[in-house]
């Protein structure tokens, strides 16, 4: 037997057949046997122990018995009939309960014979019960001995009802196992095994699926994490070797009079202790000769794109062109409007450039790109476009970058000869684990301290209830010449129900901050592009007091005297979310407050995000939650979902054995790199077999 039995059609596998091959397909991405190996349970039921009758008293756990059932009689009649059977042992007696399939258990329930009984107990009209337990003759289990650990494996509802539940999945695995058990290669060198104190491959599939204890089923499980972390990190800590030691990078080997300039003449304030530290690693990366290619990661307002822009200087210092790619229009013209005005007086030439630029000024911009007249290019997803071709691009800068998809971001790539440098910046803070794993093969960069002057952003929780009071201090806020926003959800663009939502929360505003007093604009995704930044554009100038929007205030838009953000039905909003509109407010030097209304009735994880809203400003911290309520895979969204294909691991709650795994991988490519040596085959091997399957590992940054 061999690779090709693992490969083989799960249809064949005996308790299958094509309908069912089908729906395992189509259900859980089961095709053959290897995938069917690989469909791991979720928990154990530990069928070791035994319960008196007289001893439940919770509802709690399940228990286990032994005895006799003593009566069986069917109650009522046709949908409404139960079968109810009285179990016996020598503590004292308990119903059992079947709503449903009485003819077919009845038969089964055999007097005078020893059974095993199984469930969860319920206490109902002032006694215990157990409703649907599972049950076994006595006999039967010891004739089949072995393990009394029982995996529990995810179903679904098809599946069920095509006999799959969880148990006709055990049926399935005890078919499978003898057919491939001896089959399974390992993977990791001997070595590894032996310094890990990590059980053989072929141990840890037996003991995951059938386990004689729980030490076992634990042994097992934390080896195939390992496997699969460890085998991840050598794949993108590979990637970063390329990219960076073995990928040429053009050199900035001077600090010219752009960067002197600016830094002495025209920054205006002192650079925070982390932004200089930021700015030294990406002087080491620039001028090594080799291609850099790092994240900086910092919270909203912590000064990334000043960093970025400095790094763009020493670009053009040295005879380079430099880009900056935005994932949305809003975003991109704000960062063209600050590098215009900061840039300008050095009398450097910036454009944007996006789907709404009119034809014209596209070839003006397309001509100074090609002969050099354009220093730095600002704009969407249009810069990737086959028509936008630079004289020299030395540095492209690409800002909220989980929102562009791998292709996208490569396409930059080839806009020179040799790379480009490559600057993300994220203001999403991304937990070290996922950052581990997501930007595993980036060199991160971490810019943790806010400006002087900044305050903490107030942040509290409200109902309806208080929506006069809240009102009333909006009113305040505004006779002390601040400004308002106030932010309604909008799940999808043609969402009908978001939009009478705003729009009655639109109407209400407006009733209650009356012409000509007060002054509103309001932004939502169905206004044309162009009466959206009319609006904005109001707001920035001041000429209006209160912005109603949705989200696609999210990023991009920069109002330093705006004091107050009150999120509506905040509830439906995403940790992430919060925080990003959070940061719209606090960018000036007065205190600022979020509000956070909701309904009465919040679900459990709704509650715990207000809280943590309330309870910190440090992204990071919100990250964690975020990552622990949502998982990685909601977090990083589908563009870089075939990056995180774990089918045991858990991010959130296997950091040390990610953490450990790094560093395996790290010391073992130091000395190693293409893991050339004859001990390192079996990982090579392993590596190569991933590859076959994953084809955009290559451009995962």
């Amino acid at each position: 037997m061999s690779d090709n039995t693992l490969s083989t059609s799960i249809e064949y596998l005996k308790g299958v057949g094509p309908k069912r091959a089908e729906v395992l397909r189509s259900e859980l991405g089961v095709t053959t046997f290897n995938d069917l190996l690989k469909h791991f349970p979720f928990r154990y039921i530990d069928k070791t122990s035994f319960h008196k009758i007289s001893d439940i008293a919770s509802e709690m756990e399940p228990v286990q018995l032994i005895g006799q059932f003593i009566r069986v009689k069917e109650i009522g009649v046709g949908r409404k009939m139960r079968l109810s059977a009285i179990f016996e042992d020598q503590s004292g007696q308990i119903e059992l309960v079947w709503f449903k399939g009485a003819k077919w258990v009845k038969p089964k329930l055999l007097a005078n014979k020893q059974f095993v009984v199984y469930g969860r107990p319920k206490y109902y009209g002032g006694k215990w019960n157990i409703p649907h337990p599972d049950f076994e003759l006595k006999a039967d289990i010891d004739k089949k001995g072995g393990s009394r650990f029982v995996p529990v494996y995810p179903s679904t509802e098809k599946l069920g009802s095509m006999g799959l539940n969880s148990n006709g999945i055990v049926k399935l695995m005890q078919q499978l196992m003898p057919q491939v058990i001896n089959e399974i290669k390992e993977t990791l060198p001997r070595e590894l095994l032996a310094k890990e104190r990590l059980v053989s491959r072929n141990q840890a599939f037996q003991w995951v699926h059938f386990p004689d204890s729980m030490d076992d089923a634990l042994r097992a499980r934390g080896r195939m994490k390992f496997e699969e972390l460890l085998l991840i990190q050598i794949l993108l800590l590979q990637q970063k070797i390329v990219n960076t030691t073995r990928m040429p990078g053009v050199r900035f080997s001077k600090v010219g009079d752009f960067f002197n300039r600016f830094y002495n003449d025209h920054l205006g304030f002192e650079l925070t202790g982390a932004q200089k530290r930021v700015m030294k690693e990406i002087r080491a990366d620039v001028n090594s000769g080799h291609h850099m290619n790092r994240l900086i990661q910092g919270d909203v307002g912590s000064g990334k794109t000043i960093v970025a822009l400095l790094a763009g200087l020493l670009a053009i210092d040295n005879g380079f062109q430099v880009c900056l790619m935005a994932p949305t229009e809003i975003l991109a013209q704000q960062h063209y409007t600050g590098f215009l005005e900061l840039l300008s007086p050095l009398g450097l030439n910036v454009q944007l450039l996006t789907g709404s630029v009119k034809t014209q000024k596209r070839r003006e911009i397309h001509e100074g790109l090609e002969n050099g007249e354009v220093h730095v290019l600002i704009g969407t997803h249009a810069l990737i476009e086959p028509k936008v071709k630079f004289q020299n691009l030395g540095l492209a800068i690409i800002d909220e970058q989980h929102r562009f998809g791998v292709k996208q971001r490569a396409k930059l790539w080839a806009k020179s000869s040799i790379p480009p440098h490559i600057l993300v910046m994220t203001a999403t803070p991304i937990p070290r684990t996922l950052s581990m794993t997501l930007y595993g093969d980036l060199d991160v960069s971490v810019i943790d301290e806010l400006p002087p002057g900044r305050k903490q952003v107030k942040t509290v929780h409200r109902t309806d209830a208080h929506r006069l009071t809240i009102f009333h201090f909006l009113k305040e806020e505004i006779a002390k010449g601040r400004q308002v926003y106030i932010v309604y959800p909008l799940i999808e663009e043609s969402s009908a129900m978001d939009y009478k939502d705003l729009m009655d929360g639109y109407e209400s505003v407006s009733r209650s901050f009356p012409a000509p007093d007060y002054q509103l604009s309001i932004v939502h995704g169905k206004m044309k592009p162009e009466d959206k930044d009319f609006e904005m554009q109001r707001f920035v100038s001041g000429q209006t007091q209160i912005m109603v929007a949705t989200t696609v205030i999210e990023v991009g838009v920069n109002v330093p005297n705006a004091t107050v953000m009150v999120i509506e039905s905040s509830e439906r909003f995403g940790l992430s979310q919060l925080h990003q509109l959070r940061g719209r407010v606090g960018r000036g030097g007065e205190q600022s407050f979020c509000i956070l209304m909701t309904g009465d009735k919040l679900s459990q994880d709704s509650r715990k995000r207000i809280k943590t809203m309330c309870d910190t400003t440090d992204g990071f911290v919100i990250a964690e939650v975020d990552l622990e309520l949502r998982g990685p895979g909601d977090i990083m969204g589908t563009q870089q979902s075939g990056v995180m294909d774990l089918k045991i691991a858990d991010l959130v709650k296997d950091q040390h054995i990610l953490e450990r795994a790094r560093e395996v991988a790290t010391g073992i490519l130091d000395l190693d790199p293409d893991l050339e040596k004859p001990e390192n085959k079996t990982l090579r091997d392993s590596i190569k077999k991933i590859l076959k399957f994953k084809k955009n590992w290559s451009k995962i940054s």
